[in-house]
């Protein structure tokens, strides 16, 4: 339990490391704050409470939280010492280790912090705190059931919560009315939205507008795979007349339907640009991945949304240096991002990550120097239209 403080005039400052989602969790712990009492400050050096909300999907995004733990002492006064609270993806990864040990590191690492702070005890319950709505990131849901071998999401976050369409639904009616142009619809895997909300064999739905849907059931790989919503959520956005654009971030090749593909063809206010992480283009290496689909599976999901989506564009993430990634696997993967002809990517250097699939099972042994060329090849390749933009893991 958060313990506020007790100091006269109180004020916060939120520092966020990460993705979109993290900075829409900001959003509600600033409004967290704000609901108890407390201003926010202009900068670190002003607050008397410093909150960091932070990222694990890299080793890289831990050390910069650390620096910046220690940093802080040092450009703050003994006399005017701060409190610091971490919370986010590290905090999560420290509630669902049943050992104690992660908690224990982060201790014995950042001996300056006061208080870890789960984001459960945020939830959704508090509005998030925005200082421009025109374009407004909206979370509809919040951990992931995949367990890709490389992935720490579903241990910083959990099991794949979607929220009530309805809450969804009245949350951007309200930025509406408040001036919002532009929504982006945030989740881990965006298009399993709904699953835990409907049963395979519901016989329907009700939709805020009173509207009974069947679910529709992901096909994928010769069975029915997931019961979903987020063709239908998309269809009800739309129809709020002020919003002018709808996106979102991310999701899974192999919960990507039909009906979703027509939903965004025939709603043009949905933006053209789809990320769709293909995170290797070689099949024995994706089966490492536990990624549910094969090579020509992706391609020939990515040639069914140019067909039928027209302007659509693709982009994606990709991970190089994989634990056994040979050069003739990763060959592979040059060969399907020149087949795929993508917008614009995410290359990534594998970094192993606790309690994951792949630093338990498999060797980190593609040297740093390998996992450098591959990167600047496929960079290289893959980007040189455009900067590369910040992608949702």
């Amino acid at each position: 339990m958060l313990k506020f403080s007790r100091v006269k005039n109180p004020t916060f400052f939120i520092k966020t490391f990460g993705c979109q989602q993290n900075m829409a969790d900001s959003q509600r712990i600033a409004s967290f704050y704000v609901s108890r009492g407390y201003k926010m400050a202009k900068s670190i050096r002003s607050a008397s409470e410093i909150v960091i909300n932070t990222c694990m999907i890299r080793q890289t995004a831990e050390d910069k939280v650390t620096g910046l733990v220690k940093n802080i002492t040092k450009i703050r006064q003994p006399a005017e010492k701060p409190k610091i609270v971490i919370t986010g993806c590290m905090v999560g990864m420290a509630t669902r280790d049943g050992t104690g040990k992660y908690l224990k590191d982060l201790r014995k690492r950042m001996p300056q912090v006061d208080e870890f702070l789960p984001l459960e005890e945020v939830g959704f319950d508090y509005p998030a705190l925005r200082q421009d709505v025109t374009h407004s990131w909206v979370p509809i849901s919040n951990g992931c059931n995949n367990f890709c071998t490389f992935c720490v999401v579903p241990f910083t976050r959990g099991r794949e919560i979607s929220r009530p369409l309805v809450d969804i639904i009245d949350e951007i009616k309200d930025l509406a009315r408040r001036g919002a142009k532009e929504v982006t619809l945030l989740g881990q895997n965006v298009n399993s939205y709904g699953a835990d909300l409907v049963k395979k064999n519901a016989r329907g739905y009700k939709l805020p507008s009173g509207r009974i849907v069947k679910p529709v059931i992901v096909k994928h790989l010769g069975r029915f795979r997931i019961p979903t919503l987020f063709p239908y959520l998309l269809e009800e956005v739309c129809k709020i007349k002020s919003i002018k654009t709808v996106k979102f971030i991310s999701s899974n090749p192999w919960d990507f339907s039909d009906k979703l593909i027509d939903v965004i063809a025939q709603n043009p206010k949905i933006d053209r640009n789809i990320h769709l992480a293909v995170q290797s283009g070689n099949d024995t290496v994706l089966k490492r991945m536990n990624r549910w689909y094969r090579a020509k599976e992706y391609l020939n999901l990515v040639n069914k949304i140019k067909s039928k989506i027209k302007g659509a564009q693709i982009s994606t993430d990709i991970i190089v240096g994989f634990p056994g990634e040979t050069e003739e696997q990763f060959q592979s993967t040059i060969k399907l991002a020149k087949s795929a002809d993508f917008a614009y990517g995410y290359v990534s250097k594998y970094s192993s990550r606790p309690n994951t699939a792949a630093t338990k099972a498999l060797g980190d042994d593609v040297s740093h120097k390998e996992k450098d060329r591959r990167f600047e090849i496929l960079d290289k390749l893959i980007n040189h239209k455009g900067t590369i933009r910040t992608a949702v893991h």
